[in-house]
């Protein structure tokens, strides 16, 4: 074999080029790369973002997600936040629901502390209730009240009374649909229940009971709730708070939902005094005053605007009315109920040339027309509105929406129940007039309000007037732009108190002098507040004789009393 020239073989000398080529490559990337990222890293200064995951459980799959969102067509997620330095609202340490308060320091995203999860329920819950209408009431067809989004049929303005548009023949009892409808517009919606501020039952609570009031067992009245309970506390959203930042909603009053004992000569259902549903808040027509979770929001009137243009036209319309009447009264007296003041207000509309009278307990059937009792309403300038069958009625909330300044004979009617829609200041927007004054001492009503000056009338009007659209339910099928209705404030005012419970949480802060009994004066407290004392109310609220503080004796039977009353107005 020869011996080489000496020369290197030209394979050899590429290696060992691309080789030193490769060596430089090297050196110098990881000098203007791995280094350079490495000096401008500054771990205490890290920007926070959300990833938005579904839980193994919410994922199903991509097409039942799709059915989810068609009927909550509003869902949108938070999207991350730009880096930046913490912000001083976020929460001091990290919990399992810091995510829900951290998208309060995204200043650019319009929804940030306001995302609300709503539970996919299985349709026994709700849907299939209103497929099957028929049952919901012994006394009435109940399935025309469920139409247009839960607000019945519209009403024909034959009289000029109403708008030629939004109004409708609602159903006292139809919240439960209609929250629902309008919770599918609300505008943040989300998918991840992480990021919530608040998260939506959609149980149809009052439909559910309103089912088996009457002729049915404990068992059957029950079963829904029992169910639904199962059914949430096997849920992942439920563990993060044990049901607090949950809410539903019933459109009826709290005596339905709080039978005390497996009686079935007991009224309602149980669902209040579930320990599971202790936990959660429940959105009711009247709240109980001693007990802590149940909120009152406003019965539905007739009035459901589609716009602000509707809203804005209405007060503009409520404001240039003449009102011949000084006031007037619509309603029946009470002969069962001793402490009831009804009989009194009728004998003094009667006897009196400035009050107009609609006798509700002699087959009038202008006291079923929503007309009538408009028309009524816009021709007073006050509205008395003792107790109803319970401490409240709707009546309140009609009067307001005609422009009528309500009187109220107990607190309980208005000023401890609707603390979320009405102002604190209720002398602003009512005249109180204690019952005793008219049951001991047969006080004038025409020369009460004969000494208020006109120009407080005046300013009393036009405070009434604003609030209307906080107490109407706009329609569900379109949304308010500028205004807020009863649905927003409600909404609201649950993501404020579960923020709240978070932040306590958080903090590590416990009301340890929380006393439950109480709950109305803690409805009162403005800002900050935390103590309660004396109230010039305590004897409107005495404790029952029994010492039940629950819900007492005389309560369940105006509960019971409220569907006499619906059974003899639709028979």
């Amino acid at each position: 074999m020869e011996k080489g020239s000496g020369k290197p073989q030209p394979p050899r000398v590429c290696f060992l080029a691309s080789l030193c080529v490769f060596f430089w490559v090297f050196i110098f990337y990881f000098h203007f790369n791995v280094l350079s990222s490495r000096s401008t890293f500054n771990p205490p200064h890290q920007s926070v973002s959300f990833s938005i995951s579904i839980n193994p459980r919410e994922r199903r799959d991509v097409s039942k997600d799709s059915q989810l969102l068609a009927p909550y067509s509003s869902r949108s997620e938070p999207p991350t936040l730009p880096e930046s330095e913490p912000s001083a609202s976020a929460p001091p340490k990290t919990s399992p629901f810091t995510d829900s308060l951290k998208t309060l320091a995204n200043k650019s995203d319009p929804c940030g502390g306001r995302y609300v999860y709503v539970h996919d329920l299985p349709p026994r819950f709700n849907d299939d209730m209103v497929r099957d209408c028929r049952k919901l009431s012994l006394w009435m067809d109940m399935c025309k009240f469920t139409t247009n989004a839960g607000l019945g049929p519209p009403l024909e303005n034959v009289e000029g009374v109403f708008s030629d548009t939004g109004w409708y023949a609602t159903n006292q009892f139809a919240v439960d649909v209609i929250f629902n409808n309008r919770m599918k517009q609300y505008e943040c919606l989300t998918n991840d229940s992480s990021v919530a501020a608040a998260i939506f039952v959609p149980f149809y609570a009052g439909f559910d009971i309103s089912r088996y009031l009457w002729g049915h067992n404990t068992s059957a009245r029950d079963a829904a709730s029992l169910d639904l309970v199962e059914w949430l506390t096997k849920r992942p959203e439920w563990s993060v708070m044990g049901g607090r930042d949950h809410f539903l909603v019933a459109g009826r009053i709290t005596w339905d939902f709080r039978r005390l004992t497996d009686s079935d000569s007991d009224w309602g259902s149980k669902l209040l005094f579930l320990p599971a549903a202790k936990n959660m808040s429940m959105l009711v027509v009247e709240s109980s005053p001693w007990n802590a979770n149940d909120f009152a929001i406003p019965y539905p009137t007739y009035f459901h605007p589609a716009n602000d243009a509707d809203v804005f036209a209405w007060q503009d319309r409520m404001r240039k009315l003449e009102r011949k009447h000084l006031f007037s009264f619509a309603g029946a007296p009470r002969p069962g109920s001793s402490n009831s003041i009804r009989g009194q207000i009728i004998e003094q509309c009667r006897s009196s040339k400035a009050c107009k009278l609609l006798e509700c307990d002699l087959g009038e059937s202008k006291c079923r027309s929503p007309s009538s009792i408009m028309q009524m309403f816009q021709t007073s300038s006050f509205c008395l509105q003792p107790q109803g069958d319970s401490f409240t009625r709707r009546s309140a909330f009609d009067s307001i929406v005609a422009g009528c300044i309500p009187v109220f004979f107990h607190p309980g009617s208005a000023y401890v129940q609707y603390t979320w829609h009405l102002p604190r200041n209720f002398s602003a927007y009512s005249v109180f007039i204690p019952e005793d004054d008219i049951r001991k001492r047969n006080a004038s009503i025409e020369e009460r309000l004969k000494q208020i000056h006109p120009d407080a009338v005046k300013a009393m009007r036009e405070q009434v007037i604003s609030l209307i659209p906080r107490v109407i339910y706009a329609d569900p099928r379109s949304k308010l732009k500028t205004l807020k209705d009863a649905f927003d404030v409600a909404v609201q005012a649950m993501i404020d108190k579960v923020r709240k419970l978070k932040r306590h949480a958080i903090e590590g802060r416990e009301d340890n002098d929380f006393i439950e009994k109480n709950s109305w004066k803690y409805a009162l407290l403005e800002g900050e507040q935390r103590a309660v004392g004396e109230h010039e109310w305590d004897p409107f609220f005495s404790e029952p004789k029994d010492g039940n503080t629950d819900s007492g004796s005389s309560s369940a039977e105006a509960a019971k009393n409220s569907w006499k009353i619906e059974q003899r107005n639709q028979t």
